[in-house]
């Protein structure tokens, strides 16, 4: 076996991957991992280039088998690796000049491990600047897991998402070692220490053991698209694992809109445009309807007029009325973007990113928050956070590697800049 560190993470082990594009990576690594010679194999496509006359947009590619870690095997190699990921996106959110992130998805899936971790990291910072992502063709499994973890997911008319589920292999390649003249003996401490190995059958018991995580890693992968899609799980189990394309999917509440790449950047330009945002029929209501709340909130006990004090009644005191109501919604709308971004900053300082869209979803303040980010941290573990969070103080004081982090610094830059 030439690329057993290959092997090590491809057999025995549960995969977040389509299928098809499973065995086509077996194909392709054929013998170098002990696995059967077949004509299916085919080139890994190169990575594409990235637009860059989209200023304001970072286009970040999630494209490729995904993995934790490369381990020397880059893009050339078809990988792309969560941290990578990672660290495009953390650059995207402290650049200043960067108002949007658009996740250009084209990948089978992946990995189990750091897939997770990479969508909350996605949800809470969003928080901070909107991100986006695209179907550009495919966002299978572990891609669609990262996809899912954006404000609006499109799809391109020939895109597919779905394949919510969970694959492991095993390959049993001890008649092949038996007619090779190949013997192995496994010398180990522990009952399980050998479980899985490729030069000999699956035992039952290590199948069970086997399944029992694939159906943990199904129920985890199930209720973090449910969290992050707004459906139900029950909805998402019905996929069963499927591939959904086009219209499919957006009927299945898998994706938001079909457009293409270029209507996406359009689409998105308009959106980060405070302008074009105020023209939101929504948006618009909301404004009207706080309008009217804000005159009839403020007019006298004694209301009655006349007809002819009606028509009388000024228009510009409208006007002014209007406008200060907008002035109120605005102000709400800014203190509440305020307190949104210190819940994300607290959460990312305390150690539970993931807990910051809970947190605002159930209305809490930063005061109740960083309560109760006290508690489970004196729950979960024996130290104290001392310096990182004090409920008896109005500010909190940053540990020193919370200086270095790239959310956190965004949002300071934006309050200032603000």
């Amino acid at each position: 076996m030439q690329l057993p560190h290959i092997a090590a993470r491809l057999y025995g082990t549960p995969l977040l991957i389509n299928r098809a594009k499973l065995d086509v990576i077996m194909s392709v690594l054929g013998n170098r991992i002990d696995w059967p010679n077949t004509d299916l194999a085919i080139p890994m496509p190169a990575p594409r280039s990235q637009p860059t006359n989209n200023p304001g947009i970072a286009v970040i590619p999630v494209q490729g088998t995904l993995v934790k870690r490369t381990l020397g095997l880059e893009a050339a190699s078809g990988l792309t690796s969560y941290g990578e990921i990672q660290a495009l996106l953390a650059a995207a959110v402290s650049d200043t000049s960067i108002r949007g992130i658009l996740l250009d998805v084209d990948s089978p899936g992946g990995e189990t491990g750091g897939v997770f971790e990479l969508a909350e990291f996605i949800r809470t910072a969003s928080m901070v600047k909107p991100i986006w992502a695209i179907s550009n063709d495919n966002a299978f499994s572990a891609a669609y897991a990262i996809s899912s973890a954006a404000s609006r997911v499109m799809i391109t008319r020939t895109g597919g998402v779905g394949s919510i589920g969970v694959i492991a292999l095993h390959v049993d390649q001890s008649v092949a070692d038996s007619k090779n003249g190949l013997h192995y003996t496994a010398i180990t401490a522990g009952a399980h220490k050998s479980d899985y190995s490729p030069h000999e059958p699956l035992s039952s018991e290590a199948q069970a053991r086997l399944q029992a995580e694939v159906n943990r890693l199904y129920d985890l992968f199930v209720t973090h698209v449910a969290t992050m899609r707004a459906v139900s799980e029950d909805a998402v189990r019905a996929t069963e694992a499927g591939l959904y394309f086009g219209p499919e999917a957006i009927q299945a509440g898998l994706a938001d809109s079909l457009m293409s790449f270029d209507e996406v950047l359009t689409e998105f330009n308009t959106f980060l445009i405070p302008q074009g945002r105020s023209r939101s029929p929504a948006r618009a209501q909301s404004q009207v309807d706080c309008a009217t709340h804000h005159k009839e909130f403020n007019m006298p006990e004694n209301h009655e007029t006349s007809d002819e004090q009606t028509h009388e009644r000024d228009p510009n005191a409208e006007t002014n009325s209007t406008l200060e109501a907008t002035a109120t919604v605005t102000d709400v709308r800014e203190e509440v973007r305020r307190e949104t971004q210190a819940i994300a900053e607290l959460c990312l300082i305390a150690g539970y990113p993931a807990k910051a869209a809970e947190f605002i979803a159930q209305g809490l303040n930063e005061a109740q928050v960083r309560q109760l980010l006290l508690t489970m941290k004196a729950t979960h573990q024996s130290a104290e956070i001392l310096s990182t969070i004090d409920p008896d103080k109005t500010a909190i004081q940053e540990p020193a590697a919370s200086v270095h982090n790239p959310l956190i610094a965004a949002v300071k830059k934006i309050s200032v800049k603000e």
